[in-house]
């Protein structure tokens, strides 16, 4: 490669780069309001070097099928293919979120993937994902054991067994009903606290 050539593709980077420190909010949103770009920023959040547009192509064909890349089947590949060929990948690369080497097929992210990425997932600030899973498995034991009590409850109450036969089937049901809503308000008052 010439000085010449390396200096143009060096400008035309550092043109991308300062585009991307003056990316309003309304860009992102245009940028992100595109399900196949959004799943392509999704495949480049991991990526630290250039990726091949086939490898992005079929990986966001196998998301949009739910299916895995080797159980796509040719139409399906080329209906993702195409698109991100002709338009979204230029688009992405006219706005500096990636150098896309159309004529090569080499996508390269930028700075501003994660910050879009930002825009996708709002919750990576607060919350990591395991957090958010174990916050989620709490509360589902929670309302796994209510079930297993209201159960009880009903049932005893129906057969009449003790302790439940002092209960009528209204007053167990309405019982139940106020652990359910108990919970509910103890998980929305939890969820608000984190947030």
């Amino acid at each position: 490669m010439s000085t010449t050539e390396s200096k143009v593709i060096t400008d035309a980077a550092t043109e991308k780069e300062e585009k991307l420190s003056n990316l309003t909010a309304d860009q992102a949103y245009h940028l992100l309001q595109n399900q196949r770009r959004r799943n392509v920023l999704r495949y480049l959040r991991d990526a630290d070097e250039p990726v091949e547009m086939r490898d992005i192509a079929e990986q966001v064909a196998a998301w949009e099928n739910n299916t895995t890349v080797a159980a796509l089947s040719s139409d399906a590949r080329q209906r993702t293919y195409i698109p991100l060929y002709q338009s979204h990948l230029p688009k992405l690369d006219e706005e500096g979120v990636i150098n896309y080497d159309q004529s090569r097929g080499i996508v390269e992210p930028t700075p501003l993937v994660e910050e879009l990425n930002e825009y996708l997932n709002p919750s990576t600030a607060t919350e990591t994902d395991d957090e958010e899973d174990e916050h989620a498995g709490t509360w589902g034991r929670y309302y796994l054991g209510a079930s297993g009590v209201g159960t009880a409850i009903l049932a005893g109450a129906a057969q009449e067994i003790a302790p439940f036969a002092v209960l009528s089937s209204t007053s167990a049901g309405v019982v139940v009903l106020a652990i359910f809503w108990a919970l509910t308000l103890g998980q929305g008052l939890t969820d608000r606290q984190n947030t």
